[in-house]
């Protein structure tokens, strides 16, 4: 009887303190250690670790990622993520990244036909109400509400790419091109 009081004395003891032993496992992680734990996202991992925004994933937030999973970044055209992992493509990468960012923790509640999100690449990303959910800019929202320590993440089925951008020399280029070809300036 002494050892089974021994004993539940011991198991209560260890259940009080196991988690001041726990370290970050007693506690939520970040976006991107959650990420990590799930399996799923080693490209965007590598992909966020080559861009230089791992810390900034990591950072306090609250960020809502829209994350492609590896899959997704399968379909892509063959090479594309190479080539985009170089180097020299490290701003593009980082834009193409920071187009699945948004700041705040925006919930599934906030998913709304027609929202507009204000992404961390400086352009909007809009939600479309589908039948089966939403989507982002045509990416299938698969899986939503996962909690970090410092935001929200949703799983999408596909990388969104955002818009291609014309510069103001692009726009004077047009211009001049448009006047050259006779088309009336009102």
């Amino acid at each position: 009887m002494k050892s089974l009081k021994t004993a539940w004395a011991a198991l209560v003891v260890l259940t009080l303190t196991a988690p001041a032993f726990a370290g970050h496992h007693g506690k939520k992680m970040d976006v991107v250690d959650t990420a990590a734990a799930a399996g799923t996202f080693e490209t965007l991992i590598a992909a966020a670790k080559a861009a230089g925004l791992v810390d900034a994933l990591k950072g306090d937030g609250p960020l809502t990622v829209f994350a492609p999973t590896d899959e997704a970044f399968g379909a892509l055209p063959a090479g594309t993520i190479k080539t985009l992992l170089m180097p020299e493509n490290k701003d593009q990468l980082a834009t193409i990244l920071k187009y699945h960012v948004v700041a705040g923790d925006l919930g599934s509640s906030a998913l709304a036909d027609g929202a507009r999100l204000d992404t961390l690449a400086g352009i909007d990303a809009v939600i479309s109400a589908t039948e089966a959910g939403f989507n982002i800019e045509n990416a299938r929202i698969v899986k939503t509400d996962i909690d970090t320590s410092n935001g929200v993440i949703h799983v999408i089925d596909r990388v969104i790419l955002p818009p291609t951008q014309m510069s103001r020399t692009d726009s004077a280029a047009a211009i001049r091109a448009a006047i050259d070809r006779g088309v009336p300036m009102f």
